[in-house]
This record gives C-alpha cells, sequence and structure tokens, in this order.
C-alpha cells in the first residue's frame, strides 16, 4: 500500500524536488519557467501552482529573473545578492515543495515544505560557498562561466522535470549528496582560513 502511494506520488516528489532545488539557484527563473510553461499548455502544473501562470505573476518574475541574472554575473554583487535573498529564497522553495502537494492533506504538504526548504537551504548554501571562493580569484571569467552553468542547470532541469521526472528524481539525489559533501568541505577550509588570519594565541 505504501509502496503504491509512493509510486504514484513520484513524478510530483520530482516536481517539488526540483522547484525547491532550483530556487536555491535561481528562484525568479524556476518561477518564470514554471509560469510560462504552463500559460502555453506544455507543462499542467498542480492547482495550487497554477498562480504560476497568471500574466502577473510572469510579468514579475521575468522582470526579477533578468535582474537577477545580470547581478550574478558581477563578482560580490552575486554574493551581496545571494546573501541577501538566503531569507527568499529557502522559505520560498519551501512553499514551492508544498503547494505540490496542497491537494495530498495538510500532513503531507508540510512535509514536503520541510523537505524542500532543506533542499533549497542545500543548494543555496553551496551556490553562495561556492561564489564567495571563486570572488577571490583576480580574474572575472570563472564568474560568469559559473553562472551561466547555474543557467543551464535550472533550465535543463525545468525540462528534465516535464520529460523525465524520474531521471531527474535519481539525479537530484546524488547531486544533493554532492553538495551536501562538498559545504563540508567548505565549512572547514573557513575555519582553517579564520584560524590561520586569527594567529598564534598569545601563551
Amino acid at each position: 500500500m505504501i509502496e503504491t502511494a509512493l509510486l504514484e506520488n513520484l513524478p510530483d516528489l520530482a516536481l517539488a524536488s526540483a522547484l525547491a532545488f532550483g530556487a536555491g539557484l535561481r528562484l525568479y527563473l524556476v518561477v518564470l519557467l514554471c509560469g510560462l510553461a504552463a500559460r502555453l499548455g506544455g507543462w499542467p502544473l498542480p492547482e495550487h501552482l497554477q498562480v504560476l501562470a497568471h500574466p502577473l505573476v510572469i510579468g514579475a518574475a521575468g522582470f526579477m529573473a533578468l535582474l537577477e541574472g545580470f547581478a550574478d554575473k558581477i563578482p560580490w554583487l552575486d554574493s551581496l545578492w545571494d546573501t541577501l535573498h538566503t531569507l527568499v529564497r529557502i522559505p520560498a522553495g519551501a512553499a514551492l515543495a508544498a503547494a505540490v502537494f496542497g491537494d495530498s492533506g495538510t500532513a503531507m504538504a508540510a512535509a514536503a515544505g520541510l523537505l524542500g526548504g532543506t533542499l533549497t537551504a542545500t543548494s543555496h548554501l553551496a551556490k553562495s560557498g561556492t561564489r564567495a571562493l571563486i570572488n577571490a580569484s583576480p580574474e572575472p571569467f570563472s564568474n560568469v562561466a559559473v553562472s551561466l552553468a547555474e543557467d543551464a542547470l535550472v533550465i535543463g532541469g525545468a525540462w528534465m522535470v516535464a520529460r523525465h521526472p524520474l531521471v531527474l528524481l535519481g539525479l537530484l539525489a546524488v547531486v544533493t549528496v554532492g553538495l551536501v559533501l562538498m559545504l563540508r568541505l567548505l565549512v572547514r577550509g573557513a575555519r582553517r582560513l579564520l584560524g590561520r588570519l586569527a594567529g598564534p594565541q598569545p601563551g
């Protein structure tokens, strides 16, 4: 019984995971792609996400996606943008994931929101930490390259969740584990750097 219910909900789980993960990288682009796909009839959204297809939402998301795309490709401005959006992306990712299961009951939606928020936080923190390291480099090209790669990742993820949701779900699981390991390395590196900057303590 549980296995059957799980199998039936796998496409929705893939959608919720993709929205949450993508929100940690490009929240406004995710909302824009969902809205446009639903508006053009290429991607039927769950009932609680159909508001994303409203012209006002699409227009606002499009404007913010352009602004974010510009800010994300300028060294240090991208880190400032990421810092400011820590309070936006994580709750938005949780809300998007919860909305996917809005018809499945309050408990299911709450669980999806909790897991979605965690996934958004993981991708957001990995992105922010990576960008901070890249910004330490004097050349600007790696910053632009990584930003474009993130754009492609979100767009590719949107295509895969519509065409191959189960494959995307598996890929997201692997990528998430990799990001968690990378975050651990980033934290260790930051601690060592702070220790060196602090210098030897007086005896």
